[in-house]
């Protein structure tokens, strides 16, 4: 496939070497950051935010659906491939296989000794990227709310169980925020990049362009706002 349109994306930054942009592309790195949103606002609901395990789940994230979903993504569609060649499926695998790899590391690490619950978020977070990306099951799990639970529920669940080894009703009530927030964006994103994809610039289109930058960089300048006010009352 032609990945030309894909670069017209808001995301996607208008400067640099080509290669550089598809980079920033297949990273999708505002959705990422409001992803990794997701898990700063469950550390900070714990009430007991330690440094070392908000910056640790934060790698963790960025590696596994920052880097190996969205890979994943480009490879393991049935109908279009987002950004065509640019990775084999040797290179893609390597990436996929690697990132996986240095995170679950990461994250066994932290289940063993602090919080063990964090196993079953990690086995839950390996289904839906796998269930996802590729649509296994006849795609049974590629939908918006699926996306939802894994992009927006069990990130939040992560900050917060890594801290307090529990999953709590408080906690589940406040993960119906990021689950709201991705379905949202999931539901106006799938919208934005078809007419994207087939050029269609229309009112609509743009509006939509609008609504995806207020949800996204909206998100990461709250969660930059509550880090700072709320993260030295919360460290442990």
């Amino acid at each position: 496939m032609n990945f030309d349109n894909r670069l017209n994306e808001w995301f996607v930054p208008k400067f640099g070497p080509l290669k550089f942009r598809i980079v920033c592309g297949i990273l999708f790195l505002p959705y990422t950051g409001m992803c990794l949103s997701f898990v700063v606002w469950g550390c900070l609901a714990s009430n007991v935010l330690d440094l070392e395990k908000l910056f640790s789940i934060l790698i963790i994230y960025f590696l596994s659906l920052g880097i190996a979903a969205h890979v994943a993504d480009s490879v393991g569609s049935k109908k279009i491939k987002p950004w065509g060649q640019f990775l084999n499926k040797k290179q893609s695998w390597i990436i996929i296989i690697s990132t996986l790899g240095v995170s679950y590391t990461i994250g066994l690490y932290y289940a063993i000794n602090y919080s063990p619950y964090l196993i079953v978020i990690g086995l839950m977070e390996g289904f839906f990227l796998f269930a996802y990306n590729f649509e296994l099951f006849n795609a049974r799990f590629h939908n918006n709310f699926w996306f939802s639970i894994s992009w927006g529920v069990l990130p939040f669940l992560a900050g917060f169980v890594l801290h307090t080894n529990s999953i709590t009703y408080h906690a589940i009530l406040l993960s119906m925020i990021p689950l709201s927030l991705s379905y949202v964006e999931i539901k106006i994103s799938r919208v934005y990049k078809e007419g994207i994809r087939k050029n269609i610039k229309t009112k609509k289109i743009y509006i939509y362009e609008f609504y995806l930058k207020v949800l996204t960089l909206g998100t990461i300048l709250i969660t930059i706002f509550l880090a700072g006010f709320f993260g030295n009352q919360t460290l442990a």
